[in-house]
């Protein structure tokens, strides 16, 4: 009830609406609030900019009709409706918006309920990302996949960085590069990394010795596993396992 209590009393200290702060800062996400009656009353400079607006009091009290094509407007509205009518989200809606030129493009949308202090739905927000955008942010992901799953399968076994190039069609020297590009870490490290997160594991379920988990997650010995296990999980095993 005390950690309760303190939370409440922290929600009334934060000003109203500083959540969507972080909506300001998202890189190529647009974002959008609406009241019951489907008018805008909040829109991020990437949603104003799409609108062909610089100030958000230029949107406020506007409806999807008087921003975009009809045929957009009503397939926006019609999502809408189906929100406040059930009072459930509606994620991953693939559709048409305009992009920076004003032409339909492809796009993810995200709508939730917003909902006021007796609990009744009293408008909507959602955002907005490029399809293009988001496929191309992922594709760094997608193309070292196989190499991930090779590792997830193979990962009590030594590192063979000519062998995890051959699974994604990539050089030794360009799988390196577009590891660290991609994940921030070397093949290397983020198999470290994965032994110690199930070396974790085997801490917290089983009764085996620091050293039996060690070998069985693929590092040499207890010293090996106890070096990197504290680099990544801040205490040594023996200490992550007694808490």
């Amino acid at each position: 009830m005390a950690a309760e209590g303190n939370r409440e009393e922290w929600l009334d200290r934060l000003p109203a609406g500083q959540f969507r702060m972080l909506f300001e800062h998202l890189s190529g996400m647009l974002f959008f609030a609406k009241n019951l009656e489907l008018k805008l009353m909040m829109g991020n400079p990437a949603f104003l900019a799409r609108c062909g607006k610089t100030s958000e009091q230029e949107i406020v009290g506007k409806d999807d009709y008087a921003l975009f094509p009809p045929r957009l407007a009503e397939h926006f509205r019609n999502n809408d409706l189906e929100v406040i009518r059930t009072g459930n989200p509606l994620m991953d809606i693939l559709e048409l918006f305009p992009d920076e030129h004003g032409n339909p493009d492809w796009s993810m949308t995200d709508k939730i309920p917003l909902f006021d202090k007796d609990g009744k739905v009293c408008g909507l927000c959602g955002i907005v990302r490029s399809y293009e955008g988001v496929r191309e942010s992922l594709q760094p992901y997608l193309d070292l996949q196989p190499a991930v799953e090779y590792l997830k399968k193979n990962f009590r076994e030594k590192l063979d960085i000519s062998l995890l190039g051959k699974v994604v069609g990539l050089s030794e020297r360009q799988l390196e590069r577009k590891f660290r590009e991609t994940f921030h870490h070397s093949p290397r490290s983020y198999l470290n990394r994965m032994r110690v997160l199930i070396a974790g594991e085997l801490l917290k379920k089983t009764n085996k010795t620091v050293t039996e988990i060690a070998i069985e997650v693929g590092f040499y010995d207890h010293s090996d596993l106890s070096r990197h296990f504290k680099k990544e999980m801040g205490v040594p095993p023996s200490v992550f396992r007694s808490k």
